[in-house]
């Protein structure tokens, strides 16, 4: 009896092509690489000659007969100054993969993106390995989401502590502010009842206790039961606490370049428009989990409805696509909101124009260079969230023993259920036959599938549905709630 089966000759062919060809085939790079467009800071001579300086020029340094080469370099980099309204136009220049090499972050960008897209490939194929093949199998691509999951909760945490060690200190009291925001927030939300947001966690939660029970019970062990659930609920606040202060920068980006975005698409209308349902997306999965507004309308449960929108097999699954079209839309309009991160050099400079006084040419061009710079930390920000949110929905789906064919119809599912009955009688046919030549394997193989077979009754389908969609509809949530309020916030700072 197999336990990976064909799974682990997808996972080996992924993992070499990581180790081997993502160097030169970097799907990270080429998303950014020819399709944006950066700004160049002027050189020094470009400012001295736009400011009417002249070349020799060195600043206030009084040029002493003794001063060596590295007096006269500080010299002429502290006190060269020109003045805010300096009349030079920038000059751009398409981003190059030579150029993402100096950029803070690029190694963790392509990593994680690179890694994604190598998990999604591992996981498809799993899926339509599933359909023709053996359940009884340990899924492997439940390894490759959580590993993405995991990397992605590292780059957020990394990014957050970026914030936390600058100097001043406003990013700190920002992010502990919303830490304490989602505190309650998730305390608020963990006393709704399971009739209004339906997660589930109860039912899951009860179903987790009763198998634990009787799993430590065969196992001659004296076992209680695990934490009450009111204090499963404080953990689960605690650990909502910590999410929503990670996302809290992300939002905050999203929201600016999400205003950004519209207004360097003022003539399309067609592209606004996709703008306008790429922000308010997250909002309608938010409302799919709100019974009322969500199940019991599409299903026909509501008393003025007169039919059924939606099985209910086809509603769960829905919710999941949602998350799937919300990752489409987002990554291609990918370089829309990096293009418009991009102009915001532009934007500084012509702002610097309405200030007085004169500023020091250096900072002059760390204004600009600035911008791009950061571009894999504001990507980071755009694409990590989405991510996360994506492999979430395949460990629902595959935990939660959804199927994809329920959206596609009553006939198509109950056709691929028998397909996989089917070949799950052979894969037990095999397996007493070979049973009956080897007796040790088989023993040993009997031994691993009852395992399993006891840890399924713990972790059951209930468990992992009630949990992971919580954690999904909360991730969702607290990204938007921040993303709302960076829209709101620049917006309002843009007006006055």
């Amino acid at each position: 009896m197999a336990v990976l089966g064909a799974q682990l000759v997808f996972s080996l062919i992924i993992f070499s092509f990581l180790q081997k060809l993502s160097p030169y085939l970097s799907f990270g790079r080429w998303l950014l690489v020819g399709r944006l467009v950066r700004y160049l800071h002027p050189s020094e001579e470009d400012l001295k000659r736009a400011a009417g300086t002249p070349s020799n020029y060195q600043g206030r340094g009084k040029g002493k007969r003794g001063d060596n080469k590295k007096n006269h370099k500080d010299s002429t980099d502290n006190n060269f100054t020109i003045p805010r309204q300096i009349d030079i136009a920038l000059d751009t220049a398409r981003v190059e993969a030579v150029d993402l090499l100096q950029l803070r972050f690029y190694p963790d960008y392509q990593w994680l993106v690179d890694f994604s897209l190598s998990a999604g490939v591992v996981y498809f194929l799993t899926e339509m390995y599933y359909t023709i093949g053996p359940r009884s199998e340990f899924n492997i691509s439940i390894l490759w989401c959580m590993l993405v999951i995991g990397f992605s909760l590292r780059v957020l945490f990394a990014q957050t502590a970026m914030y936390f060690k600058l100097e001043n200190g406003g990013e700190r009291i920002l992010c502990v502010t919303f830490a304490f925001f989602f505190l309650v927030a998730a305390m608020g939300v963990l006393v709704v009842d399971e009739s209004i947001l339906e997660f589930g966690l109860v039912e899951g939660y009860e179903n987790f206790s009763t198998g634990a029970k009787n799993f430590l019970k065969h196992q001659d062990v004296d076992y209680e039961g695990p934490v009450s659930f009111l204090t499963f609920k404080i953990i689960l606040a605690f650990v909502c606490s910590v999410v929503g202060a990670l996302l809290t920068f992300p939002g905050l980006r999203y929201g600016k370049l999400h205003i950004d975005a519209l207004k360097y698409s003022r003539e399309n209308r067609i592209k606004q428009l996709f703008l306008h349902l790429n922000f308010i997306l997250p909002l309608v999965i938010i409302v799919m989990w709100i019974k009322p507004l969500g199940r019991t309308m599409l299903c026909g449960k509501h008393w003025q409805a007169t039919y059924k929108h939606l099985q209910e097999s086809q509603f769960d699954i829905l919710r999941l696509l949602l998350i799937g079209i919300m990752f489409l839309l987002r990554l291609c309009l990918m370089p829309t909101h990096l293009q418009a991160h991009l102009n915001t050099a532009y934007e500084k400079v012509e702002n610097l124009k309405k200030e007085s006084g004169r500023i020091s040419g250096m900072e002059f061009q760390k204004l600009i260079a600035r911008i791009f710079y950061y571009l894999c930390v504001v990507t980071l920000q755009y694409l990590t969230p989405v991510i996360l949110l994506l492999f979430l929905m395949f460990l629902q789906k595959t935990l939660g023993e959804y199927s994809w064919s329920s959206i596609l119809g009553k006939d198509l599912e109950e056709y691929f259920t028998s397909l996989s009955k089917t070949t799950d009688s052979d894969s037990v046919i095999t397996g007493s036959l070979n049973s009956t030549t080897i007796e040790s394997i088989s023993e040993t193989a009997a031994q691993f599938s009852l395992s399993l077979v006891n840890l399924r009754q713990v972790f059951s389908a209930q468990w992992y549905r009630g949990l992971i969609s919580f954690v999904t509809w909360w991730v969702c949530t607290s990204w938007f709630t921040t993303s709302a309020f960076g829209m709101y916030y620049h917006s309002t700072m843009g007006s006055s």
